[in-house]
């Protein structure tokens, strides 16, 4: 049977702001990426999202970014290896001790946005990224671009990793994300977006943008949380696979 993880980044609201649909959205999705305070997120934040995802069940998972809250961590910032992984040991043990005070465990760490995507092709930013998962708990999970460099460095190290792919992005010849600057960076038609999904779980197969078909393995699919009819489009997705035949289950429960 075919099964896949949903994943949704979470607990991007801080001070006076609110974004996304967190409470609506959880019941929908089987893992929960938070944010640790860097691109998003405060300590409140952080609270809150973490009681609602162990409430609702979720594998839940620390989503560190670039020290970046103007630009959503979404800009490229010129970093070093060991930025790197001090910025996500930092970060994982920030949410860390949240989910510990409420009697949780983290599954797993995604990184977020620009980190995300500098890490998927460089692979010197992806060995830290991977040291610093291992040497905080080897038993948490490296959630990474589908075949990216990510993933292959949380491999060598011995971790267990989750190739993941998008719903609502399109895709490069390289297995890269189309980059969000491109006019045709997002998926915005729900029917689309899940049988480009559909796909990339049955066939292990896309086609990039430029019209080649590619190997792709999918194990985790992110759905974002912070667009207009996100709630809406997790819902249906959720249907739909379903209705595919395809079991919905946190990762570590595959």
């Amino acid at each position: 049977m075919n099964m896949i993880d949903l994943n949704c980044d979470m607990g991007e609201s801080f001070g006076a702001y609110t974004i996304g649909n967190d409470a609506e959205i959880l019941p929908y999705i089987t893992s929960v990426n938070i944010a640790c305070g860097f691109h998003a997120g405060d300590p409140g934040t952080m609270k809150r999202t973490v009681k609602l995802a162990l409430e609702n069940h979720v594998g839940v998972g620390a989503h560190p970014g670039l020290p970046d809250l103007a630009g959503f961590g979404r800009r490229n910032i010129d970093i070093s290896p060991q930025d790197a992984y001090d910025m996500v040991v930092y970060q994982i043990g920030a949410l860390n001790a949240f989910v510990k005070a409420e009697g949780g465990k983290i599954q797993h760490i995604k990184p977020h946005g620009a980190l995300y995507n500098m890490a998927a092709k460089n692979t010197a930013l992806s060995e830290a990224i991977a040291e610093a998962v291992y040497k905080v708990d080897p038993e948490m999970v490296l959630f990474g671009l589908s075949g990216g460099e990510l993933v292959k460095a949380g491999k060598k190290l011995g971790l267990m990793t989750a190739n993941e792919v998008f719903a609502d992005r399109t895709y490069q010849d390289d297995g890269s994300l189309t980059p969000r600057s491109h006019e045709h960076a997002l998926i915005h038609n729900k029917e689309s977006a899940v049988n480009h999904v559909i796909g990339m779980i049955k066939n292990h197969t896309v086609q990039s943008l430029q019209g080649k078909v590619i190997p792709i393995q999918a194990d985790t699919i992110c759905i974002h949380g912070d667009g207009k009819n996100a709630l809406e489009f997790a819902k249906y997705i959720h249907i739909a696979l379903k209705e595919a035949g395809i079991n919905i289950k946190r990762f570590t429960d595959f």
